[in-house]
Formats: C-alpha cells, sequence, structure tokens
C-alpha cells in the first residue's frame, strides 16, 4: 500500500511539473510579420504551448484568464538569424588575420576560447538574433561544444547551426606560416588531400555532429584552392548524410567552379559576375553577400589605422557592394542574411551583427526583404523553414517584437528589439 501511494505521489508531482513546463501563452501582436508571404498582418494572437507555437489567430480567441503577453504596440517578428558568423574568432581591426589565428592556436586554451564565445553568443540574443550559423574559425569543433552547452541549457545564446573546421586545400586562409608549423593549421582547418580524404573529412565532420559543411573554394591569400572533383566528393559525401555544403567564395572563378560541384550556398561571393548570378539562380542556389554599413566601414577604417584622408576607398568599397547586390536581386537569386562581423568595433558582438540590416538597407534591398532573408530565407538556406524563421504552427517559440514603423524607419526600428523569446523562454522583455 505505501509503495502505490508514493507511486501516486511521484505520478501526481510529475503530470503538475510536466503542466507547468507546457503552460499556454498568448502573445498579442500590433502587427505581426508574416516571414513566408512577405507582409505584415494586423492583430493578431499567437498561442504559445512550452517551446512551440501551437496557432495563429485573433484576439477574439484568447481564452478568459489565460497569459498573456501584450504587444499590440509593437511589430511582431519571427526570431532573426544571422547566416554567417564566427562566435568563437575574433580580432582587433589593426590586428594581421594570420598572425591572430596562430597566436590564438598556440596562445590560447580552448576553454579561453570557448568561453570567451559563450559571452558574445548571449548577445546575440541581446538584439533578437535567436539563431546563427557558425563557419569555422573554431578550433577543433569547438562550435559544437557551443552549441550544445546551449542547447542543454548550460549557457544562455542563439541556436547554433555549426560547421566545425572549414574544408580547404593546402594551408586554408592562413598565411605565411613556415614550412615546419604548417601542422598548426590542421588546429583551425581540415585540409583536404585529395578526393578520397574529402570523402573521409565529411565522415569525420558527420561523426562529431556538425549541422552543415563549409569549403573554401578559394584561399585568398594563399593561392591554393580546392579542385572541383574535391568540391563534389564533399558535396556528394555530404548529400548522402542530409548535409548541406556552402563554399566560402571571393574570385568570381572559385565561385562558378563550387557551383559546377553543386554546393548550396555561395559565402561573400565579393567578385560575382552576371554569368555566375545567372547560374546560381537557375541551379537555386542561394548568395550571403556579407555586407557593412557606411558607419561601420569609418570605424574599422579608423581602428585599422587609416587617416581621415586616407578613407576614400570606403566609397568604392560600398558602390561595388550595393552593384553586386543589386544584380544579385535582379538575377533573382535568394539573399541570405549574414553579417561575417568578427572584428572587435567596440561594441558586442550582437550590435556588431547586426550591422548588417543597415547595410542590406543602405545598399538598396527594402525592408520586408531584408526581414525575409534574415528570417524565412535563411530559415529555407538551413532546411529548417518549418521550424524557425518563421511564426506558425509547429514551429519552435523564437519570437521577437521592434518599437518604431517597420516599413517607414526601418534601421532605427530594427535596433529597437524590446521583447525577446526563444524556444518559448523570455531573455528580453523592455515593454513600455
Amino acid at each position: 500500500m505505501q509503495k502505490i501511494v508514493i507511486l501516486l505521489l511521484i505520478i501526481i508531482c510529475s503530470q503538475t511539473i510536466l503542466s507547468a513546463q507546457q503552460k499556454d501563452t498568448y502573445i498579442k501582436a500590433g502587427l505581426l510579420y508574416d516571414s513566408e508571404q512577405n507582409v505584415l498582418l494586423k492583430n493578431k494572437v499567437i498561442h504559445v504551448k512550452s517551446n512551440k507555437i501551437v496557432s495563429i489567430g485573433t484576439y477574439s480567441t484568447i481564452p478568459n484568464g489565460a497569459e498573456i503577453i501584450d504587444l499590440t504596440a509593437y511589430t511582431v517578428l519571427p526570431g532573426l538569424i544571422d547566416a554567417h558568423t564566427h562566435v568563437l574568432f575574433s580580432q582587433d581591426a589593426s590586428e594581421d588575420f594570420s598572425e591572430h589565428s596562430i597566436h590564438s592556436l598556440t596562445m590560447e586554451s580552448d576553454a579561453v576560447r570557448t568561453l570567451r564565445g559563450a559571452k558574445r553568443a548571449k548577445s546575440y540574443l541581446d538584439v533578437g538574433i535567436t539563431s546563427v550559423k557558425d563557419l569555422g574559425n573554431s578550433g577543433l569543433f569547438l562550435d559544437v561544444a557551443l552549441r550544445d552547452a546551449i542547447n542543454e541549457g548550460t549557457i544562455e545564446g542563439p541556436r547554433i547551426f555549426a560547421s566545425g573546421p572549414i574544408m580547404a586545400a593546402t594551408g586554408g586562409q592562413i598565411y605565411g606560416v613556415s614550412p615546419k608549423h604548417q601542422n598548426l593549421i590542421d588546429l583551425e582547418y581540415r585540409i583536404i588531400n585529395g578526393v578520397e580524404d574529402a570523402k573521409i573529412a565529411v565522415r569525420e565532420h558527420v561523426n562529431q555532429n556538425v549541422n552543415v559543411i563549409k569549403i573554401c573554394a578559394d584561399n585568398i591569400p594563399n593561392n591554393t584552392h580546392l579542385s572541383i572533383d574535391e568540391m563534389k566528393s564533399i558535396v556528394q559525401t555530404a548529400d548522402s548524410y542530409g548535409l548541406s555544403v556552402v563554399a566560402h567564395s571571393i574570385t568570381n572563378q572559385s565561385a562558378w567552379n563550387a557551383i559546377q560541384a553543386g554546393v548550396d550556398g555561395i559565402e561573400h561571393g565579393f567578385k560575382l559576375a552576371d554569368s555566375t548570378l545567372t547560374l546560381m539562380a537557375e541551379k537555386k542556389v542561394f548568395l550571403v553577400p556579407t555586407e557593412n554599413s557606411r558607419a561601420y566601414m569609418e570605424i574599422y577604417g579608423k581602428l585599422a589605422g587609416y587617416d581621415n584622408d586616407d578613407l576614400d576607398w570606403i566609397d568604392s568599397y560600398l558602390v561595388r557592394m550595393r552593384n553586386r547586390l543589386t544584380r544579385a536581386i535582379q538575377k533573382g537569386v535568394a539573399i541570405v542574411a549574414g553579417s561575417d562581423n568578427y572584428t572587435d568595433i567596440g561594441s558586442t558582438r550582437g550590435a556588431s551583427s547586426r550591422d548588417m540590416f543597415r547595410a542590406y538597407f543602405e545598399a538598396g534591398m527594402k525592408p520586408l526583404d531584408i526581414l525575409q532573408s534574415a528570417t524565412y530565407t535563411s530559415a529555407l538556406s538551413l532546411n529548417k523553414e518549418n521550424e524557425i524563421g518563421v511564426i506558425k504552427s509547429d514551429a519552435k517559440a523564437d519570437i521577437i517584437a521592434v518599437k518604431g514603423n517597420i516599413t517607414t524607419d526601418f534601421v532605427d526600428t530594427i535596433e529597437q528589439v524590446v521583447f525577446v523569446m526563444k524556444d518559448g523562454k523570455v531573455y528580453l522583455s523592455n515593454l513600455n
């Protein structure tokens, strides 16, 4: 009898805990951004239970006595996504990338590097970025470890889609390393030596539970690059395990080669020709144009040691980037928002990442198109379009709210994040 009573108490307690974990919350949205249709809807209610969205309805669907979060004075968006980050890497504007990389690999422990990454990770939530795609420069799978620590609740941060070490040709992107120390590069990149080795590299990454594979189609300023056959081997092997492949590309030829090899996306793509953009549109290869705003570039230039009279290059840089982005949109290439901001410019990593929205706006993208690139299209590129980047039934409860008019005052509004929920948990609530 005593055992039965104890068992009943355990069941009751378990049901009470489960009920508390699965409580219903109703979020009233003055304006709701539908990222799939790329439109704003008025006076909607989001029914959230635990970490999922149950349904979208009208105010009249709220039951009496329900727990309500009133966001009627704000515009409600899906949690934003930065699809090109390096959470475990940071350098000063005045530092040389290669020298800093070698210093990090030899003078910083994995523990210190990961703890610093954890601090940066939290700052993404502060600006409404609830998911990131982290693309290497993270040691030997430290990005995977950080992702797992966030997922288990040990630390707070965005949902991470981790690539593990970047797959690259000899030398990777770390230039000037003497022959006897080339082994240091293996601590940051997975160097590919032939078609069969490319298959092995993918299996190694699969075994470490990565979410995506990243390759370097070129290694500028190093002259080495992966062959088309090596990239094909990576793509085909990754595809057999259900993983997508994205390619770092600076030159047009490297992007063309990567597309011929079957990659899913081009990261950066600074020098893409019209013919390559046309091919991308035909093959549905997305582009992550890692843009920076004028304000960011001016801060960067000064921190890098340029005099005010030596900043004329910024104008030509911005013109080239605007031209490239405009041509990509005109060709019908899917644009995915990504910052690539790993330089310390005196702000948090999240605030630095958020600069990409200003950059896209200055480059001529329309406000709702920018939002779509940072929500639905980004989620689509991750094959997660039914889970994140959307506010609809069965999606993750990643929901944010901004103050202002998102269509007429985009830049200021996207920077006034007043509410952040990730996985049904509220991380920020600064409501007036």
